[in-house]
């Protein structure tokens, strides 16, 4: 059911605009936690790439959600679930997303209560699941204009 066309182009900017993120977070891998910490702009800058990644994510959810399933003013946890149960992603991307939704309030609400330490861990561990998100969006977008 296509409500109206996808802008592709906005999904592309937005997909490069997350692998630029992606590459500054990347800058970090392999640093030690003392040296992490050893710098009081590494935990910022952080948070700042990974914040502004999850919201090009969502942006993207929603702009696949709103222009295909007809979906108004979606909250990011009720992005990540519907592009799960549309089928958009799979269900365990889904579940992730949720997650990173989450996190992603915390970023904005709670951003006091955000610690270095889960930065760290974050691009030490989580990365990919940004990474599986941006192979999931382009296999549902590769789809979508074969349908065209």
């Amino acid at each position: 059911m296509v409500i109206s066309s996808l802008n592709i182009k906005r999904i592309a900017d937005l997909i490069g605009f997350i692998e630029e993120c992606l590459n500054e977070l990347r800058t970090f891998h392999g640093i030690s936690q003392e040296e992490f910490f050893s710098d009081k702009r590494n935990p910022a800058y952080v948070e700042s790439y990974l914040r502004r990644a999850l919201e090009a994510v969502f942006d993207i959810g929603r702009h696949i959600l709103t222009k295909t399933y007809g979906f108004k003013e979606l909250e990011y946890k009720k992005i990540a679930k519907e592009l799960g149960n549309r089928g958009v992603v799979t269900e365990e991307l889904s579940d992730k997303l949720f997650m990173m939704a989450g996190y992603r309030n915390r970023m904005v609400h709670f951003y006091s209560e955000i610690t270095p330490l889960e930065l760290f861990q974050i691009f030490n561990n989580n990365l990919g699941d940004i990474e599986e998100f941006l192979r999931q969006i382009r296999k549902f977008i590769d789809a979508y204009i074969k349908e065209k």
